[in-house]
């Protein structure tokens, strides 16, 4: 079987911002004024304890007006750090959102466009999440604590500066004390901090995943005593987030060995300090600096560890949405490549409004070593009426979803005209061919909302045109409101026919050349199935209709099979058979 990537749990978070960059990039220039306006406010807020040293150097000296320059200065400073900070937060805010909102319009994208193999190899809960929750909380890291994480970066590094302007000797002192053991809590922190955040993300994922299959299945699970089985189950898996976030916490306690760092460090500039300026050696005015200036820096690191927690978040949420672009990104070496579903198809081969379709030596596997089909052949002429039968687990509705072009084979060829479905623009190969799947999907709205998911964006008249050539006008109008009949979400209030009466509405207002229906008349009352059957007929015209089908009626009706065996032998070619 053709190999597919698959999303990893925990993903690699090394070099996650240089692998974000390529997103970044078309913003750079408005990255690039957030970090210089955000520069300048730092240094205005470096520069206070700089001004404050000089103000106290004054009033040693009794210069009065020295120190009114200085209170000035103060004032001048204290303005333009309020101005400059609130233009680099705007500033950062604005370019943030802008590509928070273009990587969620490219995972959608790439969602959208992914081979239907893929969504379905992987949890609806742990898509979602990456898709929603978690570009949600990178878009409120955005907003709210991506500014305070680059000013307390700016500031370490002006303020090292500064202080190795008025004292080196007193900066080396500091450097000693401070940054080997600061590094050590740091080092500690990452090392346990980056498996443990990344195990919660997938242990949360999980969780979501465990709930949404109780809404999709909560009748099956109630009516079938399954409630217990499923709630041990989401209990266990809700245990594991539990745990999984105290390790996130633990790890986070590491952090506040910080506050023992700063107050030893204090200490010694105090004593330093003290000792140099009784020597003659600095000003008072320079241990002012540095008091204050490393006040400033230790409550820089208080706000750093407050936001390590949630930066670290934000960088494991960051990888796994890297995550799902790179999985999901167009790879021409797995098949031919397809165009983009918003493609104009040009370049696109046309096909013809009535064509032949062939299958040639299709094989196609869920597991390596075990092919749900082996090598079949089948040729299917315009205006053909064919059915799939089977015994369940043959692989009708996996040949029916590669006939669509909904699955790509692993070797083999489907082709319409003469093309392969693969080299057909989405638009062309939706209105040539369409599949109407066993369960009708519906969004939450009116009728006619559903109705009018197809391509072209159908009006009221024409839909209502289509409903009179399908004849299930009457079921129509038994609805409360006809077509503006709010539906909800559609699954609760209509039938399983009644949804198969949409699809084939949906087939008919895209008219195309090859119309296959997945178990259309199956697990519904023979009143509904003979109306089914009425118009899918109404319907059929000089289409090609392929139908699977179990009910013996509906097969009766179709002047030619192809029957799948049980289990396809690998490398047996499968037969189709005419019925006599």
């Amino acid at each position: 079987m053709a190999e597919h990537q698959r999303l990893t749990a925990t993903p690699d978070q090394r070099r996650v911002l240089r692998r974000a960059w390529p997103h970044m990039r078309p913003e750079r220039r408005g990255i690039t004024l957030a970090l210089l306006a955000g520069a300048a406010a730092t240094a205005t807020t470096v520069a206070v304890p700089a001004v404050i040293g000089a103000g106290v150097d004054q009033i040693l000296a009794r210069d009065r007006s020295g120190l009114f320059t200085a209170v000035a200065a103060l004032t001048v400073t204290a303005l333009l750090r309020l101005i400059l900070f609130r233009q680099s937060e705007l500033l950062l805010i604005a370019v943030g959102e802008r590509i928070v909102r273009a990587l969620r319009e490219l995972a959608v994208t790439r969602l959208s466009r992914a081979p239907l193999r893929f969504l379905e190899a992987h949890p609806s809960g742990d898509l979602l999440r990456r898709t929603t929750t978690e570009i949600a909380d990178l878009a409120n890291f955005v907003r709210g604590q991506l500014p305070d994480v680059l000013t307390v970066a700016a500031y370490l590094l002006f303020t090292t500066v500064l202080l190795l302007t008025y004292s080196p000797l007193l900066t080396l002192a500091l450097a000693l004390v401070f940054v080997p053991a600061i590094v050590c809590v740091l080092r500690l922190f990452k090392k346990a901090a980056n498996p443990a955040f990344a195990a919660e993300a997938a242990a949360a994922g999980t969780v979501a995943t465990t709930y949404r299959e109780l809404v999709q299945s909560r009748e099956m699970l109630q009516t079938g005593g399954g409630i217990g089985f499923w709630r041990e189950r989401f209990l266990a898996d809700n245990e594991r987030r539990y745990r999984a976030a105290r390790r996130s916490q633990r790890s986070l306690f590491l952090i506040s060995l910080a506050r023992i760092v700063q107050s030893l460090t204090t200490a010694v500039l105090l004593l330093a300090g003290g000792w140099l300026a009784a020597r003659g050696s600095i000003s008072v005015g320079t241990v002012v600096v540095f008091i204050l200036a490393t006040r400033q820096l230790f409550d820089s690191a208080t706000q750093a560890s407050n936001l390590v927690g949630q930066v670290q978040i934000s960088l494991v949420g960051l990888a796994r949405l890297l995550d799902l672009l790179s999985t999901t990104a167009p790879r021409a070496e797995i098949h031919a490549p397809r165009p983009a579903a918003d493609d104009d198809g040009q370049g696109c081969p046309v096909t013809a409004e009535r064509g032949v379709l062939e299958i040639e030596d299709l094989r196609y596997s869920y597991v390596a070593g075990t092919e749900v089909l082996g090598g079949l052949s089948v040729r299917v002429e315009p205006g053909e009426r064919v059915g799939l039968v089977g015994p369940t687990g043959s692989g009708k509705t996996t040949l029916a979803k590669l006939m669509t072009g909904l699955y790509a084979p692993d070797s083999g060829t489907v082709r319409y005209d003469g093309h392969d479905l693969a080299a057909l623009a989405p638009a062309e190969l939706r209105r040539r061919i369409v599949l109407i799947p066993q369960r009708v999907h519906m969004i939450e709205g009116t009728l006619l909302d559903n109705l009018r998911l197809v391509p072209g964006d159908p009006d009221e008249r024409s839909i209502a045109e289509a409903v009179e050539r399908l004849g299930i006008a009457d079921w129509i109008r038994s609805l409360d409101e006809g077509l503006h009949t709010d539906l909800g979400r559609g699954t609760g209030r209509l039938s399983a026919g009644e949804l198969q009466l949409i699809g084939l509405v949906r087939a008919a207002l895209l008219d195309p050349a090859v119309l296959v229906l997945d178990e259309a008349t199956a697990d519904i009352d023979p009143e509904t199935a003979r109306t089914l059957e009425t118009a899918i007929d109404t319907l059929r015209a000089d289409r090609t209709l392929i139908v699977i089908a179990h009910r013996e009626a509906t097969i009766k009706r179709l002047p030619r099979t192809i029957r799948l065996p049980r289990t396809p032998v690998c490398g047996a070619a499968g037969a189709p058979s005419r019925r006599p």
